[in-house]
């Protein structure tokens, strides 16, 4: 894929040089040497046993004006996505039951919005909201950008986190989309900070960046101050009729590298095995666990892609937990 400089104006220099030569040097380490540091940094904050089970909800599906290269629910691409109005929050209450069921400590909600509009729509997400904390479940939502109102808002109805990855590399971002902006994203996650909520923000490898682009990615997260408590690091799925339909698939190895970096970079958040586990083998996502990885997302669908099925899962866990 060929690079354009970027389209979007000022930069807003935000990355530490010293985490990013620290980011530098570890993408540089052999796997043994790096997995094993990342192991015993992930010990001093977490306990191995500790996986944390989240489940994800698309509760507005389709239709979004953004053109996020990888993103099937874009209005620019034709895709096999069907277009869903927002979900009614008596159907939202009876998903959360059941993932609460299922043993879920974190329900996750995705709307389709390139940015959230006050109005009756933001009102039902509220009550989305207060329903997983009537469960006593953590509460995160992506719903694209917001403003401070907005985030105060969502605070007050219990909001645990907002999800607001910046997916890529400042560098390589303008490759991948063309309808935000790097900085939108970084004053968003400020938004959400200086609201109260905590921050979930990572990344998708795969698109065709290159390693420094990984490396770069790490370093902009880890330089946010305070860092995110919490950053996915999902796997490409190639979705037809995306831009990226044809892209190379990664290797399981650079994905368990890219989580053993994202957990020494940043030692205290959750670092979520997130989308494209379908393509990886039961060691593979084993592997990502010992690198650092300690969330998981469970059910059969991420959004709109598949993701596997419950009992695989559970047998994942059951074998990771019996290993300790």
């Amino acid at each position: 894929m060929q690079r354009r400089p970027s389209p979007h104006g000022r930069r807003c220099e935000q990355m530490n040089p010293d985490i990013l030569e620290k980011s530098r040097e570890l993408s540089q380490r052999s796997l043994f040497d790096l997995l094993f540091d990342a192991h015993q940094v992930h010990r001093k904050s977490f306990d191995p046993s500790d996986i944390q089970r989240c489940t994800l909800l698309s509760i507005k599906t389709g239709r979004c004006s953004e053109d996020c290269a990888y993103c099937p629910q874009s209005a620019h691409y034709q895709t096999d996505v069907k277009r869903e109005p927002l979900l009614a929050v008596e159907k939202v209450r009876e998903a959360v039951r059941n993932a609460k069921k299922s043993g879920v400590q974190r329900f996750c909600m995705g709307a389709a919005w390139r940015e959230v509009k006050d109005g009756p729509a933001f009102d039902a997400i509220l009550d989305m909201i207060r329903e997983i904390k009537s469960q006593g479940l953590e509460a995160c939502v992506t719903l694209g950008m917001l403003n401070s109102s907005q985030a105060q808002r969502l605070k007050e109805a219990g909001l645990d986190a907002y999800n607001h990855n910046l997916d890529t590399s400042r560098e390589f971002y303008p490759q991948i989309i063309h309808t935000r902006t790097y900085d939108d994203r970084l004053k968003t996650l400020e938004i959400v900070r200086k609201a109260g909520i905590t921050v979930c923000s990572g990344g998708i490898i795969g698109m065709g960046e290159s390693l420094e682009d990984r490396f770069r990615l790490l370093a902009e997260l880890a330089s946010l101050n305070p860092q995110p408590e919490s950053v996915p690091i999902n796997l490409l799925i190639a979705v037809k009729g995306t831009p990226l339909e044809n892209a190379e698939p990664v290797e399981a190895v650079d994905l368990v590298r890219m989580i053993a970096m994202a957990r020494i970079l940043m030692p205290k958040a959750r670092v979520r095995l997130s989308a494209g586990r379908l393509s990886l083998s039961k060691e593979a996502q084993l592997l990502c666990f010992f690198a650092g990885a300690n969330s998981i997302f469970l059910g059969e669908k991420l959004l709109t892609q598949p993701n596997p099925v419950p009992d695989e899962d559970e047998k994942l866990l059951k074998g990771l937990a019996a290993g300790l």
